[in-house]
């Protein structure tokens, strides 16, 4: 099987773990950095350029690993391959669904899913309003396109929080508003998605003072063991939003769970190190089961 890893870098943990795997098991794997892929399009030639130069062999398999920065030109990318007829574990769907916060939640919504109560709105004028909507302060505003818990700010008061949206608004900046849940007491579950199956799952804790959960401000985590409920939503999650592999965030609330966040690129980094689950040979197993009419005899 020949698999192409789209990474901006291939020093990166979670870019380097599935190569190692991957090569590990017999495959033929190469690191692309989709921000040097060029597509050429019509004379009925379209054409799918690295460094300027045609990509001639075609991989079976594409793995994106695409941060929010380069969003926009990977899910291009990732789009002309799957036109070629490359599989991609990001779908171009699911990648577009997935970073925007509120279409995300949108899918979830409509599908019966359990989210916190949350406004989008770009109207300025009725902010007060907005907030009574959600049950009042204290509310999180979240930028629509942050990450690792970038962009999320936690609003005490009712005015704090309608200095900070009035702010947002005038340098046209998109956000949403959503209800503050004490009782997760800056904790948050991130369940690991693989072809519909959990193979991994953590629960992360933010620093003391600090709302937020994530690795990257400096949280910790350790192993959680999900209950059915938590397992089918972040199954479903996935599915809806056509990402055979997801990192899929919920929290736990007096209401049940709650899905906060789906990302179509999960780190490997932090679950990995706390749960000592092999997520990346996960990954390929599942990569080999996709593919088994191409694939090479692998050991298990």
């Amino acid at each position: 099987m020949t698999i192409f890893i789209l990474s901006v870098s291939d020093q990166i943990y979670s870019t380097q773990r599935i190569y190692k795997e991957a090569r590990r098991r017999g495959h033929k794997v190469e690191i692309i950095n989709h921000l040097k892929c060029s597509i050429k399009l019509g004379d009925g030639k379209p054409a799918i350029l690295y460094q300027g130069k045609n990509i001639i062999d075609i991989p079976d398999v594409i793995i994106p690993r695409i941060g929010v920065s380069a969003m926009k030109h990977g899910a291009t990318v990732v789009k002309e391959f799957e036109i070629n007829g490359v599989y991609s574990t990001a779908s171009y769907l699911g990648i577009v669904n997935a970073q925007n916060k509120a279409r995300t939640l949108q899918i979830m919504s409509r599908n019966g899913l359990p989210i916190p109560q949350t406004v989008f709105s770009v109207d300025a004028e009725n902010i007060s309003e907005q907030i009574d909507l959600l049950g009042g302060s204290p509310v999180i505003i979240k930028l629509q396109e942050g990450t690792h818990g970038s962009g999320v700010i936690l609003a005490e008061s009712k005015k704090s929080a309608m200095s900070i949206i009035e702010t947002m608004h005038g340098t046209n900046t998109s956000i949403l508003l959503q209800e503050f849940i004490k009782e997760s007491n800056s904790e948050d579950i991130r369940a690991f998605v693989v072809n519909g199956k959990i193979v991994s799952s953590m629960k992360r804790k933010g620093l003391e003072g600090d709302f937020r959960s994530n690795i990257h401000k400096g949280g910790s985590g350790h192993k959680v063991t999900l209950t059915a409920e938590e397992e089918k939503i972040a199954i479903k999650a996935a599915q809806y939003l056509e990402l055979p592999i997801a990192g899929v965030d919920m929290i736990r609330s007096k209401r049940g769970p709650l899905l906060i966040e789906v990302n179509s690129t999960p780190g490997l980094q932090g679950i990995e190190a706390y749960t000592k689950d092999n997520i990346a040979k996960a990954i390929v197993k599942f990569l080999e089961e996709k593919c088994s009419n191409k694939i090479l005899k692998t050991e298990s």
